[in-house]
């Protein structure tokens, strides 16, 4: 090493140290002017300004002292910078063209140092050598410090970000419910990258069952994070644009404001509030844009929620305590979850819409009020399932019977959703059809067994059937008979009923166990019970006493002690089953509930006779119709009852087997029935011209209401019902004779 180029290398730094501040100011000036990104920040600006001037301060310095470039300390700022620029987005290579810049300027002024101090170009061009090899030295060290510093950052926030989108993914859309996971998308914003976040749906997205309406800015604020009772009470935060909007509210954008062009155009945005533009600075990023609005605000990024090519609305992030203005990676980070956001949203929109058609199609199955009848008092309720599991196949049923008598029915269909719904309404009209002709109820539920296999068959032969093929029910049927005070039911694989006697006391009814629907030849089994007049009847479905919280014993238990309390009325005591013992929400499994309350039909209202099998005994049944209208008050109706029991009791003689039985049951309507000890089924027909019998039931069928025969163990039952409108005898069409 030559003594004379250290020398003069030394004493050149003397000279310029002395003019250091005019240098640092002329270094300074050059990279504002060609590396504006290291100054358009105020963090930025303050540490490269303190980079300058340590930089240089320490270059010549070490020049003066004859320090190696591997011992001079870089500057502390020079680390922070490195990470300051990776936590912006802003490239390293911005900060390595100043360091480059900044040796080139320092050069030549110590070039010019050089030559004030020698004439000899031999000497000057060697220090010039010696101090192009240090500066580069000292640039290339230094340098690799900072690029590490940057990378370790760049890396760290890299980490964060992953971290970032997998918790979206696992705490946004953690539901089905939109305005849940809407909240969730601004709760995470707000904790992680943003101060205040908002979330706007197009109100198409929840009147349309397709797609959102395009073209439209009318948006309904669902989502919001602070609350805007805490950003009002937040000092400095009152004026922020999104406090004006409440929950819920429908409002639109100006026309060409972010948002709405986000809407129309599909693209996110960022917008920051900058000052004026510094002279001779390259224009701002393509998608920074100014804007106006509340002095708060600083930074805005605005991203349109996409799912499936359409646009269901809008989410707005805004900084306004953070100091860092987006850049392109949180634009990126707000597109990767806002996307997760609204594929969530999306598939929450259409199973709300999917939800409330099978709803609709449930409740439209279910029956839409109580028939007249006046065996028992019901009061019923169904309630679908939370919205994680989707309306099912729970219904109830009351049918009015003949004989004043009345069907009531539970039972709940395997599975949920609208396949389930629409199983259920066909096996709810099988049941009202097969009670319709009164079978027993062992009997209807082994014809009801054989019509769920059908539909299973059906399912699993249909290639576009919505189920697996496989349907099962269970079910619940009993029958009432308000005259004797008896009630025959029977189950298939259904939960046991509850009865409350008129005491107080409560049990649960030991019916024969039955295997659910859709199994297949085995039979069922039923079991009568004597209810006295008051007694309450509670049949349900399996979702009432199944929770999570306790098993079915604890759901029984709870079922009872609810079922001993004295209501005021039976709608009160539904809301007290209900209340007692589903949790807070919807259940997690629909519920059916049908509670009854036992009437009984006195003796004044019932009157029996036994006949003799003779022809001349019609004439005495006759009369004493006559007779027992005349004390109900029915006078109107004892020409038409008189034709109507003369048919019937004289097709019981002629086609019929002993013993038969004439019975007058006076409630809503007047009921007459005609008993016999055979089991043939007697037939409407139209005689023809030259027959003289066959009209018999055809002049019934058009005096009465309605008519119908009821099968017994032992014999049948031919009944018919009349009321006012019977009084007036038609003008019948019988054939000429």
């Amino acid at each position: 090493m030559d003594l004379a180029e250290d020398r003069l290398l030394s004493r050149a730094a003397h000279e310029l140290s002395l003019k250091a501040d005019q240098l640092i100011h002329d270094v300074e000036r050059r990279l504002r002017h060609e590396v504006p990104e290291l100054w358009d920040e105020p963090d930025l600006a303050r540490m490269a300004a303190e980079n300058t001037t340590e930089r240089i301060g320490g270059v010549l310095f070490a020049l003066e002292h004859g320090i190696e470039p591997s011992r001079i300390a870089p500057p502390a700022i020079d680390v922070e910078r490195a990470r300051r620029l990776a936590q912006l987005g802003k490239p390293v290579s911005a900060m390595l063209r100043a360091f480059r810049l900044a040796q080139g300027l320092v050069l030549d002024r110590m070039l010019e140092e050089l030559s004030l101090l020698t004439n000899d170009a031999e000497l000057i061009g060697a220090a010039t050598r010696r101090l192009v090899a240090l500066g580069t030295e000292y640039v290339d060290h230094t340098s690799e410090r900072s690029v590490e510093a940057f990378q370790d950052e760049r890396d760290r926030r890299l980490q964060w970000r992953l971290s970032v989108v997998n918790e979206a993914g696992m705490s946004v859309g953690t539901t089905l419910d939109i305005g849940r996971t809407t909240q969730e998308l601004a709760d995470l914003a707000v904790e992680r990258f943003a101060d205040v976040a908002t979330v706007d749906l197009l109100d198409s997205a929840f009147t349309a069952s397709g797609d959102p309406v395009t073209g439209t800015s009318v948006v309904r604020r669902v989502a919001q994070r602070p609350e805007p009772e805490q950003v009002q009470g937040d000092t400095g935060r009152e004026n922020l644009p999104e406090t004006a909007i409440a929950p819920q509210q429908l409002h639109s954008y100006p026309e060409q404001s972010p948002p709405a062009l986000a809407l129309v155009t599909g693209r996110p945005s960022r917008h920051h509030r900058v000052g004026p533009p510094v002279p001779g600075s390259p224009p701002a990023h393509p998608d920074d844009q100014r804007f106006d609005g509340a002095p708060q605000i600083h930074s805005t990024m605005v991203v349109p929620l996409r799912a499936r090519g359409a646009t269901l609305g809008v989410a707005q992030f805004s900084r306004n305590r953070n100091p860092d203005p987006y850049d392109d990676e949180d634009l990126f980070l707000a597109q990767e979850i806002a996307a997760r956001a609204a594929v969530a949203v999306d598939n929450a929109r259409r199973y709300t819409h999917a939800r409330a058609a099978a709803i609709a199609l449930q409740r439209s199955l279910l029956p839409q009020h109580t028939p007249a009848q006046s065996a028992v008092d019901v009061a019923c309720r169904y309630l679908p399932a939370g919205s994680d599991v989707g309306v099912g196949g729970d219904w109830y049923d009351v049918i009015p019977l003949s004989g004043a008598r009345v069907a009531l029915v539970v039972g709940d269909v395997v599975g949920h959703g609208v396949p389930a719904a629409a199983t259920m309404g066909r096996l709810r009209t099988a049941v009202r059809t097969l009670a319709d002709i009164d079978l027993p109820p062992d009997e209807l539920l082994t014809h009801l067994d054989d019509v769920v296999e059908r539909l299973s068959v059906e399912a699993s032969t249909d290639p576009e059937a919505q189920s697996s093929g496989d349907i099962g029910a269970t079910c619940l049927y009993a029958v009432y008979d308000p005259v004797t005070g008896c009630c025959a039911m029977a189950r298939a694989g259904h939960v046991l009923p509850a009865l409350v006697t008129p005491g107080g006391a409560v049990e649960t009814l030991d019916l024969p166990a039955g295997p659910p629907l859709g199994l297949g030849g085995l039979p069922f089994e039923a079991a009568e019970f004597d209810l006295p007049e008051g007694s309450l009847l509670a049949l349900y479905t399996d979702g009432l006493i199944e929770a999570p919280g306790h098993d079915v014993e604890t759901g029984l238990t709870r079922l009872r002690s609810v079922l001993a309390r004295h209501t005021p009325s039976l709608e009160s005591a539904c809301d007290a089953v209900l209340e007692a013992l589903l949790p807070v929400g919807r259940p997690e499994d629909d519920v059916a509930l049908l509670l009854a309350r036992t009437r009984t039909l006195g003796a004044h209202q019932v009157v029996t006779w036994d006949l003799e099998a003779d022809p001349a005994s019609v004439a005495g049944a006759r009369a004493r119709v006559t007779e027992h209208l005349g004390v109900w008050g029915l006078e109107d109706l004892v020409f038409t009852a008189e034709l109507v029991v003369s048919e019937l009791v004289t097709n019981a003689i002629r086609y019929g087997r002993p013993p038969v039985r004439l019975r007058l049951i006076h409630d809503r309507t007047l009921m007459c029935e005609v008993s016999d000890g055979s089991s043939t089924t007697p037939h409407l027909r139209r005689a023809r011209f030259f027959e003289e019998g066959g009209r018999g039931l055809l002049l019934v069928a058009q005096l009465v209401e309605r008519w119908g025969t009821r099968h017994q163990r032992e014999g049948k039952t031919v009944w018919a019902e009349l009321t006012e409108k019977s009084a007036d005898v038609p003008l019948l069409d019988f054939p000429a004779l």
